[in-house]
């Protein structure tokens, strides 16, 4: 039964097109053919607009911006890396599904289920139907995706960087200025891509949680050891930090050491 109606509106389809319209080929391809070749064009005069009026000098900007900005440098510790802003939703989404339980979920599972939904919604509702009241699912779903993405791009954009979260580490576990230096370094310098910190971070490759490491005995001149070279300590996962100076290393050994719960400092 359904083979025929699709035949009879398919024939329905060819007798309109033969009376008063086009066919979708060539005409419509022919018309998305010419509207993308003029989106292509219009990048493409924006970029040269971008490189011709700016200068070679860093910071010699033109109409769009400057072609170079100051050089990157490579031993930074107050970079705090972020997203471009249509990544905010999976950036969010990072927080919320953390290493290393669930993470796949939130970086591969949803998206690709999001993704197979769109894929497939065409083939599975094929009402002639256009009237928003008369579908209500359809309608209920895309106003839920609009939300979540909308939601999820917010709190992505909005999320409060690690760094301030160190007024609160301080009064939490009553560090001293120079345990309060330390973990601003400890938040700025990219240690929490891995460890976990009083339920912030991220537990990467089985990096242990740091919040009461102090209780361990180690003094502060140690912890500065270990960060250096971890690998001397039969640790060939961490990364050795012996670049960052030992002023930075010695902050943060003291950091550590002040780290064992609430009011470990004082």
């Amino acid at each position: 039964m359904s083979n025929e109606k699709e035949r009879a509106y398919f024939k329905r389809y060819k007798e309109d097109v033969d009376k008063r319209g086009k066919a979708f080929y060539p005409w419509a391809m022919f018309h998305d053919t010419v509207m993308s070749l003029v989106v292509v064009c219009v990048i493409v005069g924006l970029a040269c607009v971008w490189y011709f009026t700016s200068g070679e000098e860093a910071g010699d900007a033109g109409i769009l911006g400057p072609r170079y900005t100051e050089e990157a440098d490579p031993g930074t510790t107050s970079f705090v890396p972020r997203p471009d802003w249509y990544f905010y939703f999976l950036f969010y989404l990072l927080r919320i599904f953390k290493w290393p339980d669930s993470v796949i979920l939130g970086t591969v599972g949803i998206p690709t289920l999001a993704l197979i939904l769109l894929i497939v919604l065409p083939f599975i509702d094929r009402r002639r139907e256009r009237r928003l009241v008369r579908r209500p699912v359809a309608v209920v779903g895309a106003l839920l995706v609009v939300a979540s993405m909308g939601i999820l791009t917010y709190r992505g954009a909005t999320a409060e960087e690690n760094v301030e979260l160190v007024g609160e580490w301080t009064e939490v576990q009553g560090l001293s200025e120079e345990g309060t230096e330390g973990a601003t370094l400890f938040a700025e310098i990219g240690c929490m891509t891995c460890h976990t910190y009083l339920g912030a971070g991220s537990s990467n490759v089985g990096a242990p949680d740091l919040s009461e490491i102090g209780n361990s005995g180690r003094t502060p001149e140690e912890f500065a050891a270990y960060i250096a070279n971890p690998s001397e300590f039969g640790n060939n996962v961490m990364p050795q930090y012996a670049s960052q100076g030992d002023e930075v290393l010695r902050l943060l050994g003291v950091f550590l050491s002040e780290s064992k719960g609430e009011g470990g400092g004082e």
